[in-house]
């Protein structure tokens, strides 16, 4: 099983590169949909993803629309700040796409308003506009991944000098 998180044209590397380092730590893979606001070989967005990014399964497209040609029958799942569902009302399925908009702007409204059913968003207080990028995919894909038991992740973790008790 694998998560997929796409980013719309995002434009800042260190959400980008952050976002790479929980998509190797959640064994994601992370779709990057052009024009990047960055170039993929900038220090910023390796220093963000630390040693991890030769880990990383990315790909690149070029719009929107080689996105969806690329990945046909694609179940995808928008978050906005439009949407009228809450991101936990949703049941995830193995496999499925998490797209993330720009942080100036976010997702596209013409991309939105065809997939009404499938907008989905993340509370938070009246006067916040959005939350940040890197924060927002963690957010949700770690409770896609819940719903899914963890597949595949290590889910105990061990003392490297001393024993629990």
């Amino acid at each position: 099983m694998a998560m997929n998180i796409v980013l719309h044209e995002p434009e800042i590397p260190s959400n980008t590169g952050n976002i790479g380092r929980t998509c190797v730590a959640a064994g994601a893979r992370l779709h990057l949909i052009e024009p990047l606001g960055f170039r993929l070989g900038e220090k910023m967005i390796r220093r963000a993803g630390m040693d991890y990014w030769d880990k990383l399964d990315v790909r690149t497209y070029l719009d929107y629309e080689d996105f969806l040609q690329q990945n046909p029958g694609a179940k995808i799942y928008f978050a906005t700040t439009k949407g009228q569902r809450l991101y936990t009302e949703i049941r995830y399925e193995e496999d499925c796409y998490l797209m993330f908009g720009k942080e100036s702007a976010g997702i596209p409204e013409e991309i939105l308003v065809k997939h009404p059913d499938r907008c989905i968003r993340i509370p938070m207080g009246k006067d916040i506009r959005s939350l940040n990028l890197a924060n927002s995919v963690a957010i949700v894909l770690y409770e896609a991944l819940r719903q899914n038991h963890f597949a595949d992740l290590q889910t105990e973790g061990q003392l490297h000098r001393l024993r629990w008790s």
